[in-house]
């Protein structure tokens, strides 16, 4: 089968591969993603994914799988991306306060070896409380969310932020390994 490459930096997903018993080695992809798309398309996310992968491709130099993956937050058909700024974390902990939003990670996986890519798509709803101000502005200066779509992330909320959700916890937090382990198989 070849080695396997995440093609990514994040440490949660790198976590999560872990965790599941994944042998694989980190090589961050050079794709530069378009930040500046809002709306919603499962087409675009898993474009993301797959430009994420095959920009990794010309970098390994023996059969390989490599592994591309996108999480975006969506709410009313907008992403909400990485925040980059606290301000920018703030208006988006209030957008989603006392909603429920979709959670939906890419994958795109490709066998170097075969030439071939498969990719699909896992969504999760996540519900929050109603969240107050200083609920918000604590979470921002405590856990610096400014990586995270959405300004999140699931496995560090305290208690009293997350209402319910629904689906995959590790899609919520990045990558569900059961459904990359499904794709894996297909080759």
């Amino acid at each position: 089968m070849g080695k396997i490459i995440l093609a990514s930096s994040s440490p949660r997903r790198r976590d999560l591969l872990k965790k599941a018993n994944y042998e694989f080695e980190i090589v961050p992809s050079p794709y530069v993603e378009d930040h500046t798309r809002t709306d919603f398309s499962y087409e675009f996310i898993e474009s993301l994914a797959y430009n994420k992968a095959a920009a990794v491709v010309p970098l390994i130099k023996e059969d390989a799988i490599i592994i591309g993956a996108d999480t975006v937050v969506v709410l009313d058909g907008r992403i909400l991306g990485k925040p980059g700024t606290k301000e920018n974390a703030i208006n988006m902990l209030k957008y989603l306060s006392g909603k429920t939003h979709s959670v939906v990670t890419a994958i795109a996986v490709i066998n170097t070896k075969l030439n071939q890519t498969k990719t699909t798509t896992v969504t999760s709803l996540v519900e929050f409380e109603n969240l107050t101000e200083e609920q918000i502005r604590y979470y921002v200066e405590k856990y610096n969310p400014l990586d995270k779509a959405g300004s999140y992330g699931i496995q560090e909320m305290p208690a009293g932020y997350i209402k319910s959700f629904k689906g995959s916890m590790e899609n919520i937090i990045g990558l569900d390994t059961e459904v990359l382990g499904e794709l894996v198989k297909k080759f």
